[in-house]
């Protein structure tokens, strides 16, 4: 495949070419999950017919078993993947992922690794109602020894999949579930983006929005809208949670002098919250105006359309924090 050959891909298939080029590249990487083998939402579809059942293995419906058998697997030199499906199953799972997986490379003195990647689809998908609509992206950034990937794009999810896999490190990879049928250019070979490296989306001197996974395209929209009033926003994105370019966004920061906070979680704990207790701590001295946050309401996520939409993240709520730090 040519490197500087780039095609339209969704998001979900950008995803899978990263784990089929880990898996062509290491026969040690194998896949766990419920349903691998047709993937209902379609990351590892195809992946046994390439494969083998040997290393693509459909388990029962027990998060918390085959989450705690892939700890011993990579303890004795396999790199498990595993699809929990849907984010909310972590919480079945938290004593192997948080007091298993996070934590015996540390109590071991690092003689044990545990490469492992633990992915599964993310937030709200319209109606999921609340046990399918969680981030808990703000939970696990509080485990020590996990390591948080959240991509925007079809770009970043295959980069950021070959480099997890790599990693020898747990880590736990998050597709926030409505951008899985977004699409973009994605170079036909592998590649692979740096854990812990952010990415300006779009260039700006007036204020520095961070985004977080299905708010990026959202953060994107209002800050193309106000261009036209003559508002230049910088549109940046971490890719990464744990660990997180702190460089990059004080960099932002300090030539914009004002910071936005857009996070697809709750507020409370968010990281939105992390983000902003950050700079104000590291860039105090360069922000003109009180950082903003945008995050959901302090509610589980409705079913009803209406309230669904009222909890969660929309870009007038980007908007209207933009203008708060501008006024």
């Amino acid at each position: 495949m040519n490197a500087t050959i780039e095609r339209p891909t969704y998001f979900i298939n950008a995803m899978k070419e990263g784990l089929h080029a880990a898996m062509a590249e290491d026969e040690r990487v194998v896949v766990i999950g419920e349903d691998v083998d047709r993937s209902v939402i379609g990351a590892t579809r195809g992946l046994s017919a390439d494969f083998g059942r040997d290393r693509v293995r459909n388990t029962p419906i027990s998060e918390a078993t085959f989450v705690g058998a892939c700890v011993g697997a990579a303890a004795v030199g396999l790199r498990p993947v595993v699809d929990l499906m849907v984010g909310s199953f972590f919480y079945v799972a938290m004593d192997q992922l948080a007091d298993q997986a996070a934590k015996l490379r540390y109590m071991s003195g690092g003689q044990v690794d545990l490469p492992i990647v633990y992915f599964a689809a993310t937030g709200p998908s319209g109606s999921g109602a609340a046990q399918h609509s969680e981030n808990l992206h703000p939970m696990l950034m509080n485990v020590a020894g996990l390591k948080i990937v959240m991509p925007s794009t079809p770009y970043d999810a295959k980069g950021l999949m070959l480099s997890a896999i790599r990693d020898p490190n747990p880590v736990v990879y998050l597709q926030d579930f409505v951008l899985g049928g977004t699409k973009g250019n994605v170079p036909e070979a592998p590649y692979a983006i740096p854990l812990g490296v952010g990415d300006i989306k779009k260039h700006g001197t007036d204020v520095t929005v961070v985004a977080i996974g299905a708010t990026v395209p959202k953060a994107l929209k209002v800050a193309r809208a106000l261009e036209k009033d003559g508002i230049s926003v910088e549109v940046l994105d971490p890719r990464t949670l744990v660990p997180l370019d702190k460089g990059l966004i004080l960099e932002s920061v300090g030539r914009t002098g004002r910071l936005v906070v857009v996070d697809s979680a709750r507020l409370t704990c968010s990281a939105a919250s992390e983000i902003t207790a950050m700079v104000v701590e590291n860039g105090f001295d360069t922000l003109k105006a009180a950082p903003q946050r945008v995050a959901w309401e302090d509610v589980p996520v409705p079913f009803s359309p209406p309230l669904e939409k009222r909890v969660l993240v929309q870009e007038p709520d980007i908007l209207n924090a933009i203008l708060k730090t501008l006024s």
